[in-house]
């Protein structure tokens, strides 16, 4: 089974930074993507971002083009996301997960907070 960590959540200010990281663990198979998610209270959850783990391909929601990077170590199966300019509207609980096929997610984390204050 494959194991997945997220760490790095946090209370920042509007305007700030904040990096997430997710750690995969366990029984890992050939990843295809690594892909961020975040849900806020009272909303469905949202795509952010995705890396294709061969070539470090990425792909970002709209609302985070710019503001937000994906990245990757493979030797760590580790995928990374920095978010810069940071706005209230941010605010989630940030998963990531693996998908071993294109664009289909079988492994999830826990999750973690992140809350921009105004």
């Amino acid at each position: 089974q494959v194991q997945l960590a997220e760490s790095g959540g946090g209370l920042v200010q509007a305007g700030g930074s904040l990096r997430l990281s997710c750690a995969a663990s366990g029984r890992t198979f050939s990843i295809y993507h690594m892909g961020w998610f975040r849900q806020a209270p009272g909303k469905e959850r949202e795509f952010v971002a995705r890396i294709t783990w061969s070539d470090a391909n990425t792909l970002y929601a709209e609302s985070v083009k710019g503001r937000f990077t994906i990245s990757r170590d493979n030797a760590k199966k580790t995928v990374y996301l920095q978010m810069n300019s940071l706005k209230p509207e941010d605010k989630g609980v940030y998963c990531c997960a693996e998908a071993v096929r294109p664009r289909v997610y079988d492994f999830w984390g826990q999750g973690t907070q992140v809350t921009v204050s105004t």
